[in-house]
């Protein structure tokens, strides 16, 4: 039952061990790794089965619970409550900190100026936030996310010796099925107004293609083929994005590791050129984003998958497929809980047409996509 799941969950917090809570986005199932001990491992080359957990900086050690030493649970998904009311909150609701909205439009400014002294073509530029909250319940502030975001990729994850993190993402960073891989391009944001059919800026079109452009032009070297689908505009919470989805087949020689050092952080919350930007952002951003903007999720875990039989077989009875799958996400819409505040991260991408005003914001936009659930 959906109560013992919590219960369980709860207990391994309360025991100070580490586990990870997730709902894969559009999927009703919740599942949890509960690891037996409070040991931190990490990945050495991604070829480990189990759930992990990475910093923005590439150069850091990513967090890894192994599915050997831990209980896999699951559940259905809760039943729908009316948090979802909450997103019809004013916007007068919401107090802006004075000091912080200048910093982050001197920064934006800053950003701006270099990119017109064509230091780089797009950084992405981020802030922190902290609220205090009443109930620093991590897994009711889960199931508040659970039922508000059902198409976003939603998680808690705890380590006593690193920290907790909830969110729910919007965004893929890859996705593999047996030599079978996809990727989203995910860029561009304007606020929900009960329609999809809106105009976007040049500023938004641009942003959206140097990620694709990116992606492909990247990994070109491990694959086979690529197929990019059209560009459409989808909902995140109070949210619109533009997305394009890219598929591929891998290389035979190709490997995660590989992959993930060509992608890992991408222009949708890094910049480009990657290394220019990045090395922008922890000159100016003045905080540690540490795993905000990094990337989490299954690792080479297996899935089973129904199919046929050939038509020559006269029973045609189904059968099941064992198959390594890989679904990482990148950590946006995220928080981490320090005793009875919440740190939220937010960011946006800034190129030669961004409004310094208008980039902060969408930073406030994207903050209550948390602040709704807390």
């Amino acid at each position: 039952m959906t109560s013992d799941f919590f219960k369980r969950i709860e207990t391994q917090y309360n025991h100070k061990l580490p586990f990870v809570v997730y709902r894969k986005p559009n999927e009703h199932q919740v599942n949890a790794l509960l690891q037996e001990t409070n040991d931190l491992h990490f990945t050495s080359d991604f070829s480990e089965k189990g759930f992990v957990f990475s910093p923005f900086d590439a150069a850091e050690e990513t967090v890894l619970i192994p599915l050997e030493g831990a209980k896999s649970i699951h559940a259905n998904a809760i039943a729908s409550e009316t948090i979802s009311n909450l997103l019809k909150k004013k916007r007068s609701h919401i107090n802006e900190n004075l000091k912080e909205k200048e910093q982050h439009i001197n920064l934006i400014k800053k950003g701006v100026e270099a990119i017109s002294n064509k230091q780089f073509k797009k950084v992405v530029l981020s802030r922190q936030e902290t609220v205090t909250i009443s109930d620093p319940n991590p897994i009711a502030i889960l199931k508040n996310l659970l039922n508000t975001y059902a198409s976003a990729f939603v998680y808690c994850w705890y380590h006593p010796k690193v920290g907790l993190w909830l969110g729910a993402t919007p965004e893929t960073l890859i996705k593999i099925e047996g030599n079978q891989f996809s990727i989203m391009a995910l860029a561009g944001t304007q606020d929900y107004k009960d329609t999809l059919d809106v105009v976007w800026q040049d500023k938004e079109k641009q942003e959206q293609q140097f990620v694709t452009d990116f992606i492909i032009d990247n990994l070109k070297p491990v694959v086979e083929s690529f197929k990019v689908s059209d560009v459409e505009t989808v909902k995140a919470g109070n949210l619109l994005h533009l997305k394009t989805m890219i598929s591929a087949r891998l290389k035979s020689e190709s490997n995660l590791r590989e992959i993930i050092s060509v992608l890992h952080p991408t222009p949708a919350v890094c910049g480009l050129p990657k290394q220019d930007t990045k090395q922008f952002i922890l000159d100016n951003e003045h905080y540690d984003r540490t795993f905000y903007t990094g990337f989490l999720g299954e690792l080479n875990m297996e899935t089973k998958l129904q199919s046929r039989s050939a038509k020559r077989n006269i029973e045609n009875r189904a059968y099941t497929i064992k198959r390594k799958s890989t679904r990482l996400y990148v950590n946006l819409r995220c928080m981490q809980l320090k005793n009875a505040e919440a740190i939220i991260y937010v960011g946006g991408g800034i190129t030669k047409h961004s409004n310094p005003e208008s980039e902060w914001e969408e930073t406030v936009s994207k903050s209550l996509v948390i602040k709704h659930v807390l």
